[in-house]
């Protein structure tokens, strides 16, 4: 067990998401940056799948009821075992009462905790990613006390290290491909899109990140069609809207863009107020 002494900003539970239900309005969910999360659970042998606590910004306070095992992945905010300072990316045994706290951060967005066979919370459509709604909770908060398995700790484990590149974090480009209404922007409209940077905006949340930028829009709306994590939207007003884990499965605005499974991890690691460029991948 886990207790949660004091949560961060946004803290949840997160697995790889509810495939399969999308006909039925369920968004798919899961973890925003699928690279940490399954790397976290690699790490410690687990399934890719496990459940993950994924936090936002600032990471939370934790006390451990039982021993286990522990990676920390993605964003980078010194963490310890009572005051001691451990690396992410690295295998580390806890023990009964030991707390887990974090320091200031130091660059990413989001974080992940991973514990020997996963968080064991309840599975709704076989996921047990939060999502209001959906799930009890939508996100954690201070008092409450999460379930582990009871997996033996491995006695050995390779000493071996695993770093994420630092394009991860500090790349300034996302790599799209064109989608479906793209074809009916104006020209330069589609010039814009790949010679200029964009900003993300402090609007920006798990369904979508906003941009700051404007274009000047003329395209109709669509019929109400399926949309997908990663797709690009443009509104009536002129703002792109990067579509997220927990976006909505249908939408009305021209999908433009969509990106790539790695660029949609490294933009979830980019903050509000952060820039980048698009850059055009062909099939």
């Amino acid at each position: 067990m886990v207790e949660i002494l004091k949560t961060g900003l946004y803290d949840s539970i997160q697995d790889l998401g509810r495939l399969g239900y999308q006909e039925f309005g369920v968004p798919i969910s899961g973890a925003m940056d699928h690279y940490s999360a399954k790397l976290a659970n690699a790490i410690l042998g687990n399934q890719d799948d496990a459940a993950v606590l994924e936090f936002t910004l600032m990471a939370p306070r934790l006390k451990f009821q039982s021993d286990t095992a522990i990676c920390i992945t993605g964003m980078e905010s010194q963490a310890k075992i009572n005051e001691k300072p451990i690396g992410n990316n690295s295998y580390t045994v806890v023990r009964k009462n030991d707390v887990l706290s974090f320091g200031a951060r130091k660059f990413g967005c989001r974080g992940y905790l991973a514990v020997l066979g996963g968080f064991q919370s309840e599975r709704i459509m076989e996921s047990r990613s939060f999502y209001k709604c959906i799930t009890n909770q939508q996100r954690l908060k201070t008092g409450d006390v999460l379930k582990l398995t009871d997996l033996p700790i491995p006695i050995k484990r390779s000493h071996s290290i695993l770093k994420t590149p630092k394009t991860h974090f500090e790349s300034g480009v996302i790599e799209v491909f064109k989608s479906i209404e793209y074809e009916l922007l104006e020209a330069d409209n589609q010039n814009r899109l790949f010679n200029n940077e964009f900003t993300i905006s402090k609007d920006s949340n798990r369904m979508a990140y906003q941009l700051d930028e404007r274009f000047e829009n003329a395209m109709d709306p669509i019929i109400t069609s399926p949309v997908l994590p990663g797709t690009v939207q443009l509104t009536p007003a002129g703002q792109l809207m990067i579509l997220m884990r927990d976006c909505q499965t249908t939408g009305g605005y021209p999908r433009i863009l969509q990106l790539s499974e790695m660029a949609f991890n490294r933009l979830s690691q980019k903050t509000p107020g952060q820039t980048f460029r698009f850059h055009l991948l062909t099939l």
